[in-house]
């Protein structure tokens, strides 16, 4: 009795606080990696919502850049015709004169190619503009200025130009006044002299009428988008850092719930053992309280015995049958004892196996309730790829539907373009005519204009020689009136009667034409075709802008496009590492019959520049690399992997040559055990290269090489499962 005081006391002196503390940090860690897992979770679903918002935008995005662009490219070209008419370097008329919508065709049958005749009188031909009264028109005509907005200068001209229906032109032509022209909103022209233009005819007036006034649609449309786009590419922008942003977190929050996990996990070792000690110092607490009561019971029990003895003392002859009933009551107290110390193990083997299967309920209710959240999400995911899926349906129907309709468009466009390409031959050849007279008249007028101003520069030469000259003799005049004490007209007489030899001024002369050589030299060179080498230089100036836009604008798509393959390329490689990472975490502990191992992504947070390394614990070790580990354990840790990866994705054959070398005997039936399975769970069929009895006996079927005669190879084949058949029977 006073032993088993003495081991509870001692018991009790071993209980610490760390049971408590143990408990408590597995409940922490419990807690935070459910909060990280629903963290997880929604950073899953906030990373889907901002890749669908991301791709909504690019796409809106794109659509409103490309339209921008063609509207831009059409504009340019149309500003770049517009400025062929300039050439001159005085502003057409044309450019003054806004017709209202749909009478662009009756104003360039009014003015046709007067319209290119400038305002300036400087102008080779230009308009100045006349007072007249307007004449008195027929009933059904009616003044085409009323519908056109012009300058002044064209005030007559329009005054004498009266808008008809295309029907009465021909009827009102000869009811008008003389100089008068009739036209329609078609285009026709009836003038009062019998000449007649239909529709039909060609008039580049009524072309850059209406190229203008398409520029200038196309300018307010520009105008119109060009915030909008603006603001699409800021959304695109705001998209992908939300995008990149969850992205970021999710890997945060990846990386760090294997760290979670693992610490949850040892918490739960910790508490497991405690847990484990404390139902231990528990059931021998209640051992040693059971030991204590009997031993008290038995010690109150033969104390009255003993009392009783004493009192009974007396009476010597009844000594030897207490002392046989107490050797009795001692042989059957033996067994009793055993019994009931059985008992008390059985009851405290079955408390303890009851605890352990408490706590694997609740562990497997934890990981029950961790599937389901699993599974909600999952289910989350299913139907947002079920949404796309039905959206690419769509897509993909109204696509299929595209080929007939574009087939449709582009016969359309041919005839077009053909049309097109005779109209477009017929103006090269108008143009080129054109182009050859205007070159002509060009260089006629440039001949004239350097004859104008080489005798500009002769008239002001001569005066200057003249002005010179003069007062050259007036200083000479006075020298001689100084010098000779006469007039020079006396001199010259004098002179002249002496017969004296008269000879030129040729120093002067000389001096003079050294003069002019020197000033014509510091003039240089005059380059005549300045003006169309800048308009030349500024038509490539404006097609490398363009050409920079273009790739600028392909150099974005670009890296749009990779951007987009590598946010693929991580999605799905996360994907299949956590699916490869899990398959190998099962089968290392099923290879090894525990341990644990997992693979790792090293050096860079980025998954495509990543690299992977194997961390393995086999029983009974610590854990590290798997360029640490022996021989054998790599061999089973590569297995593992290999096994790992094609449950993630299956392939119809698999070989394996000398994979069993370096294992022993128990491994490499651990390592059949695993192909066995293998070939259970997925449809690959294996073929091991082998020298492994062990091994060759579990397969299906072996091939080998057997030399029967000395330089005769022979391929033997046997069937171990037929013959296994044949041997049964």
């Amino acid at each position: 009795l006073d032993q088993a005081l003495s081991e509870r006391v001692a018991l009790e002196a071993q209980a610490t606080p760390q049971a408590a503390e143990a408990i408590g940090r597995a409940e922490a860690a419990e807690a935070a990696l459910a909060q990280a897992r629903e963290a997880l979770e929604a950073a899953e679903a906030v990373r889907t919502d901002s890749a669908a918002a991301a791709e909504l935008a690019r796409e809106a995005a794109r659509k409103s850049d490309e339209q921008l662009g063609r509207l831009t490219a059409e504009a340019r070209a149309l500003a770049q015709l517009a400025a062929q008419g300039r050439r001159s370097g005085h502003a057409p008329v044309l450019d003054a004169v806004s017709p209202q919508d749909g009478y662009e065709l009756a104003l360039a049958a009014a003015l046709g190619d007067d319209l290119d005749a400038a305002l300036d009188p400087a102008a080779p031909s230009h308009w100045t503009g006349r007072d007249v009264s307007p004449p008195a028109w027929p009933v059904g005509a009616e003044p085409l200025g009323r519908f056109v907005k012009a300058p002044a200068e064209l005030a007559a001209r329009l005054a004498f130009t009266a808008l008809v229906d295309r029907a009465d032109g021909a009827r009102l032509q000869g009811l008008v006044a003389p100089g008068v022209r009739l036209v329609s909103r078609e285009g026709d022209l009836w003038r009062w002299d019998g000449f007649t233009s239909r529709a039909e005819a060609p008039r580049p007036a009524a072309i850059r009428l209406e190229q203008r006034n398409r520029l200038t649609r196309i300018e307010g449309e520009i105008e119109h988008l060009t915030p909008a786009a603006e603001a699409m590419r800021g959304g695109l922008a705001f998209a992908q850092a939300t995008l990149a942003a969850s992205e970021a977190e999710l890997r945060r929050l990846r990386s760090e719930t294997p760290a979670l996990e693992r610490a949850a996990a040892e918490a739960r070792s910790v508490r497991e053992r405690h847990d484990r000690d404390t139902a231990r110092r528990e059931a021998h607490a209640a051992s040693l309280a059971d030991v204590i009561g009997r031993f008290e019971a038995e010690h109150a029990e033969h104390a009255a015995d003993l009392a009783q003895a004493e009192a009974a003392g007396a009476d010597q002859g009844k000594l030897a049958d207490l002392t046989a009933k107490l050797e009795a009551a001692r042989q059957a107290a033996g067994p009793a004892r055993e019994a009931a110390s059985q008992s008390r193990a059985a009851l405290d083997a079955e408390l303890r196996e009851r605890e352990g299967r408490a706590r694997r309920l609740e562990s497997l209710s934890r990981d029950r309730d961790d599937w389901a959240r699993r599974a909600a999400a999952a289910a989350k995911r299913l139907a947002s790829l079920a949404r796309d899926w039905d959206a690419a349906e769509a897509e993909l129907t109204k696509v299929k539907a595209a080929p007939s309709t574009l087939e449709s468009r582009r016969a359309t466009l041919l005839d077009d373009l053909a049309a097109a390409e005779i109209r477009r031959a017929g103006s090269s050849d108008a143009l080129a005519g054109a182009e050859a007279a205007r070159t002509e008249a060009d260089r006629a007028l440039r001949a004239a204009e350097g004859a104008a101003g080489q005798a500009r520069e002769d008239r002001a030469s001569f005066a200057a020689h003249a002005e010179a000259a003069a007062q050259r003799l007036a200083e000479v005049s006075a020298q001689i009136r100084e010098t000779a004490r006469t007039e020079p007209e006396a001199l010259a007489r004098q002179l002249a009667e002496e017969a004296v030899a008269i000879p030129g001024d040729a120093e002067g002369i000389e001096t003079h034409l050294y003069a002019l050589e020197r000033q014509r030299e510091a003039i240089g060179s005059v380059n005549l075709r300045a003006e169309e080498d800048a308009a030349e230089h500024a038509a490539r100036l404006a097609t490398m802008l363009a050409d920079r836009a273009d790739l600028t604008g392909a150099i974005g798509r670009l890296r749009q496009g990779i951007d987009e393959l590598n946010g693929e390329g991580r999605e799905r490689l996360l994907a299949a590492f956590l699916i490869i990472n899990e398959h190998f975490k099962t089968l290392f502990s099923t290879l090894f019959e525990g341990g644990q191992a997992e693979l790792r992504l090293v050096e860079s947070e980025d998954p495509l520049e990543a690299g992977l390394e194997i961390y393995a614990c086999p029983p009974g070790k610590r854990m590290a690399v798997m360029s640490l580990m022996s021989g054998g354990e790599q061999a089973l840790t590569a297995a593992a992997l290999i096994f790992a990866v094609f449950l993630a994705q299956p392939a119809p054959i698999c070989v394996l040559d000398e994979v069993d070398a370096p294992l022993d005997d128990a491994n490499v039936d651990r390592f059949c055990n695993m192909l066995d399975e293998m070939r259970r769970r997925t449809a690959t069929r294996f073929i091991t290269i082998t020298h492994n009895p062990v091994t060759m006996a579990r397969m299906d079927r072996l091939f080998g090489v057997t030399m029967a005669e000395r330089g005769v190879s022979q391929l033997v084949s046997v069937d171990l499962r037929q013959a296994e058949a044949i041997a049964a029977q």
